[in-house]
C-alpha cells in the first residue's frame, strides 16, 4: 500500500509541470528572417522542464539532433530524420546543443536553454565543431 501511495504522490507532484508544459516550434530554414543561411529559427530556445520542442522541416534537406557532450547530465539524446518533424521533451535543466547534421559545418546549430542552472562558459569545452558552428554558438551564448 505504501508503494502505491508513493507512486500516486510522484504522479501528482509532476502534474503541474505536465499541465503547464509548453509546445515550442522551431523552423529549420535555408535562410532566416535576418538573412543568415542555414538556421534554426529561433536558434536560442528558452524552455522549461517538461516542455516539448518540435523541429519543423520548413525547408527541405534539414534535420535536428542533439550534440554529443552538449546536453545536460541525465538528458536523453535524440536524432530526427531528414525532412521529418521531430519532437523532444526536455527533462533536465541546462544547455542542449542542437545541430542539423548535413549543415553543421555551415553553422546550423541551436541551443535549448532550460532553467538557470548551467555553465555557459564551459559549454563549448572539449567539443569539436566547425568555425561557423562555434561562431554561432558563441553568438547565442552571448545573448544569455
Amino acid at each position: 500500500m505504501r508503494k502505491i501511495l508513493l507512486a500516486i504522490g510522484v504522479v501528482f507532484s509532476m502534474l503541474p509541470a505536465m499541465v503547464g508544459a509548453a509546445e515550442i516550434e522551431v523552423k529549420m530554414l535555408n535562410k532566416g528572417s535576418d538573412g543568415e543561411k542555414m538556421v534554426f529559427e529561433p536558434a536560442l530556445i528558452i524552455a522549461n522542464v517538461g516542455d516539448t520542442v518540435t523541429f519543423l522541416p520548413t525547408d527541405k534537406g534539414h534535420m535536428a539532433a542533439s550534440i554529443k557532450k552538449m546536453i545536460p547530465d541525465g538528458a536523453k539524446k535524440f536524432k530526427g530524420k531528414t525532412n521529418k518533424k521531430v519532437s523532444y521533451v526536455v527533462t533536465e535543466e541546462g544547455l542542449y546543443g542542437i545541430k542539423c547534421t548535413p549543415h553543421m559545418a555551415n553553422g546550423m546549430v541551436a541551443i535549448i536553454v532550460v532553467g538557470s542552472s548551467y555553465d555557459k562558459d564551459s559549454f563549448l569545452e572539449g567539443v569539436k565543431v566547425s568555425k561557423k558552428a562555434k561562431a554561432r554558438f558563441e553568438k547565442l551564448l552571448g545573448e544569455l
